[in-house]
Order: C-alpha cells, then structure tokens, then sequence
C-alpha cells in the first residue's frame, strides 16, 4: 500500500524519535487521515528488524480495525490477547491487546518484562489510565508510540507525563487544505439552550444532567433540522440512550427517516448498515460512535452532547470529514449553549490554536446566520485579533519608547513577522517548563531579542529556531524590525533583510531622519 506524503513523513519521524533515544513518542493525526495504516507500516518496519509489536487498544472494535487494516497494508496477521484468546505461543510478531484483558496482574505475570520490543496505545488520551500504566510498567524497556486524533493543550500537557517528545502532527486544516479531508461549514442555530444548571463530573458536563437540559428543546432542534438538513445524511450524537431514542421519535413524527443505535441494540450491525447504504437519513446514538466506526457518505454532523473537551469534540466531528464521490463538504451544525462555564467546544475549537482567535470566530459565526466555511472563517478571526494586538501593541510601544530599549520584545517580534505558533505558545514537554538556560537567553540577546520576556525553554528554543531559519531565508533581523518600527514602518518582520538594509542606510545618511519622500505607514519594504 503507498503511504501519502504526511504518512510517509511520519513513519520516518516516529522511527527517528526512537532511534535517538525517546522512548515514548506521540503522533497526532487528525480522524479520517489514516493514523492505523501510518502505525501498521510502523509495525511492518519493527517486524522486518526482528522485535515484537504488541498493537494496545480499549475497544474490541479497535483491535478488530487495527488488525484488519495491518492485514491489508502490510500482508501481516496478528495474534490476539483479549478473553480466552493469548499470543503465547503464537508464531506472529505482532499481537493486538485488549488493555481490560492485559491489565490482570495473573496475565501480565505470565509475559516477560521484554516480551514486546514495541508497544503502540490506539487513542493514547486513554494511556494515563490506570490500567494503561499497569500495562506499560510492565513492558518498561519497550519503546511505546501513542497515536491520537488532534488533542487539545490540557491533553497535550497530560500526556507530556508519560511522552518525551511529538514525533509528528499533521493538523486539521493542512488536512483540508491539501485535499484528504472534506471542507467543514459551521452553522449556527439560534436556539437558546439553557446549560446553566448542568453540574461537572470528571472534568466535563454531567451525562444525567444534560439529558434533562435537553428535553424541553428536542421538538425546536428537531425542526431546526427538518430546515437545515434535508438531503443529508446526518450523524446526531446525544447524552443519553433514552434521549436519543425519544428524539428518534421526534424526527421521525417530522417526517425524517430516523433511526437510533446503541451499545445494547442488538441489530446493530445491521442498522449501521443499512444506514450507510442510505436507508436512513438520520442516525442518533449516545456517544457511541466516537471511535472505530467509519461512514464516509455522512455529511452533516448535530452535536448535542455539549463538550469541554475537544478531543471529544473532534471525534464526534470526525464521523463526518472522510472525503466521499459527491460530497461537497460536511455541514457542523452548532447551538447558541447558554452557560456560565466558557470551555464548552464550539467549531472553532476544531480549527483554532488559541483561545482568543476562538472566540472571535464563533462571535462571528454566530453573527453570520448562514454557513461559514471554518478556514475562512479562521484566518477573519486570526486577522480580528491580531488587529486588536497591534493596537494595544502601538499604545505600548508608544509608552517605551522613552526608554530606548536596544532589544526587541519577543512580543513585537513574534506579532512583526506575523508568528501567532510562536505568540501562542504552551509548554507540553517537562524540559520545555524551566526558565530559559544561560546559553539560550545570551544567544537571544546576542540577535537582538530581550530574554527576560522570555519566560520558559520551550518558548526560547522555537524563538531561536526562527531566528535561524529567518537567518536562512534571508529575511529581517530582530534589530533592523526595532529600529524601523519603531520609525513607524509596519510588519518589518516580514521584509527582506537587503531591502531592510538599504532603507536603514537612507536613514542612517539622512541624519537618521526618514526621508521626506518615504511615509512609513504605507512603505511596503520591497
């Protein structure tokens, strides 16, 4: 099976990690991108070398999809650890375990701590479980990759407990843009739902609770969709069983052909069935669809399961973004969620790297009242905000000048050459949390940026790596970004460094004056 490029790239960088020593990586693909067949020629490559490969997963669905897709893309059977069924004794290199199964201290007693040479957690936000690391302790010397779709940063720093390094991220909207996801439109619905009395379990809104919250609004939502979703075929994820069927029932008496799924339905196989061969339009199920389950004909995704968790959030969203002949793109219907709590995720937090940009987009989804393609509506909220940071910017610099400060604030840096990975930037790893090293902070000195504003070594590390590469491209210093700005020349950061040096002579020959045939504001650096 030929591996697309970003597959192939990250094959290579997950092998690199663990060649230099760390010995649990993580690769973050998006759902619907292909993160099995990426692991299974990982396992293929760890066979060829002699070890074992031991594929751990939560669901039985998930090892019956790793298994398959490993047969397929690289020809290799599996043995399996799960029940009744053990690899001992088997000869196949590569097991896919059911982590309920392993965990059992009479069945992890009867493997050698070296059995596995490899170990790859399927959906690794659930490694730091219990019995997760029950399992991992277990086979410490093995090397230990962690796939997962795009996880928010409250995962990132948890996971940052057990993994040294991200060997590769492939991000949402690159997936979009390069043509192996479908574009997503986001529509806001303005009906009010009423969240305020829902209580917190486990870090997330309370299951039981928002059954009940939802109740009096499934008549309206259901006629928001008679509206909003026809001709489609729609994926509706709610709390509860018994709320997903009560608005099956309601669709249906709309006039919709609905149907509901869940974990004790026992045609299921059969309903999904024959939802996918278009007998249905409208699918309800209570959480149970999150994982391993693939429709690519669905091209409308309702959430009514209100989230603050946004790997959550991306896999319920991520039922609907495989490609399909004749899709056009997937419709994300959102709700006007009325709570006191701001974490809930709303399209936005799909596509957005900060919490600012975030919120401004879905200010400005709400406000379109019709569908808005989310990378448009990204880079309009991107633009928003960082209007609003290069006003407040202007209003302090304006403050500094008077100290003729000889070294460039990281922030004017970052927002100068339009850097908002860098502005944005969260500590994930625990070497990223210190405060900057000696070397870093009079190297950043050295090329013109103020270290003290530079408050960890993750930030003076990416700081430093675009310097250099800035250095490479030729394009403008820390220095020749202070001193023309503060001339008020604009964006200096994303010139060229020639052109930034020969207006800075111009200057320098006119007494360090701007010359009168110049006007900074509109000077465009070329």
């Amino acid at each position: 099976m030929e591996l697309r490029p970003y597959q192939q790239e990250a094959r290579h960088a997950i092998l690199e990690q663990w060649n230099a020593g760390a010995k649990h990586t993580l690769l973050v693909l998006p759902t619907g991108t292909g993160k099995t067949i990426v692991f299974a020629k990982v396992a293929e490559d760890c066979v060829r070398l002699g070890e074992r490969v031991l594929i751990l997963a939560h669901r039985g669905e998930l090892l019956e999809q790793a298994a398959d897709k490993l047969h397929a893309a690289t020809g290799l059977v599996c043995a399996t650890e799960k029940a009744e069924e053990s690899c001992l004794g088997s000869w196949f290199r590569v097991t896919v375990g059911s982590v309920q199964s392993l965990q059992r201290e009479n069945r992890l007693a009867q493997f050698a701590s070296d059995h596995f040479g490899k170990i790859i957690v399927d959906e690794a936000h659930h490694c730091l479980s219990d019995g997760y690391q029950r399992v991992l302790t277990h086979f410490g010397n093995a090397d230990v990759l962690g796939v997962t779709a795009t996880p928010d940063r409250g995962d990132m720093r948890n996971l940052g407990q057990f993994f040294d390094s991200l060997a590769y991220e492939y991000t949402l909207p690159k997936a979009i843009k390069e043509g192996y996801l479908s574009p997503i439109k986001a529509l806001t619905i303005p009906l009010k739902l009423d969240l305020s009395g829902v209580g917190t379990q486990s870090g997330d809104f309370k299951v039981s609770d928002l059954g009940t919250a939802l109740d009096p609004y499934l008549h309206q939502i259901a006629d928001e969709m008679v509206k909003n979703c026809a001709g489609r075929k729609t994926v509706v994820f709610l709390p509860l069983v018994k709320t997903s069927q009560k608005f099956r029932d309601i669709l249906c008496s709309k006039g919709m052909e609905a149907v509901e799924v869940n974990g004790n339905s026992p045609d299921r196989a059969e309903i999904l069935k024959d939802f996918d061969a278009g007998r249905y339009e409208v699918l309800c199920n209570s959480m149970l669809l999150t994982e391993g389950w693939d429709c690519p004909s669905v091209d409308c995704i309702v959430v009514l399961r209100p989230t603050k968790i946004r790997s959550l959030y991306s896999q319920m969203v991520g039922r609907g973004t495989r490609l399909f002949p004749g899709k056009t793109e997937l419709l994300l219907l959102d709700f006007l969620w009325h709570t006191e709590r701001h974490e809930l995720c709303h399209p936005a937090n799909l596509i957005c790297e900060t919490a600012q940009v975030a919120a401004k987009m879905t200010e400005n989804i709400e406000a379109a009242g019709c569908p808005v393609d989310i990378q448009e509506a990204a880079q309009k909220a991107s633009d928003d905000v960082i209007a609003q940071r290069e006003e407040a910017l202007a209003k302090q610099l304006q403050e500094m000048r008077k100290r003729k400060r000889k070294l460039v604030d990281p922030l004017q840096f970052e927002l100068s050459i339009q850097a908002e990975d860098l502005s944005s930037f969260v500590p994930s790893f625990g070497w990223e949390l210190g405060p900057p090293s000696a070397a870093q902070a009079k190297t950043l000195e050295r090329l013109g940026i103020l270290p003290d504003a530079v408050d960890n070594a993750g930030k003076a590390a990416k700081l430093l790596d675009r310097l250099s590469k800035r250095r490479l491209e030729g394009l403008t210093t820390p220095k020749q970004i202070r001193l023309l700005e503060n001339r008020g020349f604009q964006h200096v950061g994303t010139w060229q460094f020639d052109a930034a040096n020969k207006l800075i002579n111009r200057i320098a020959a006119n007494d360090w004056h701007v010359p009168r045939d110049i006007i900074p504001a509109e000077y465009k650096g070329a």
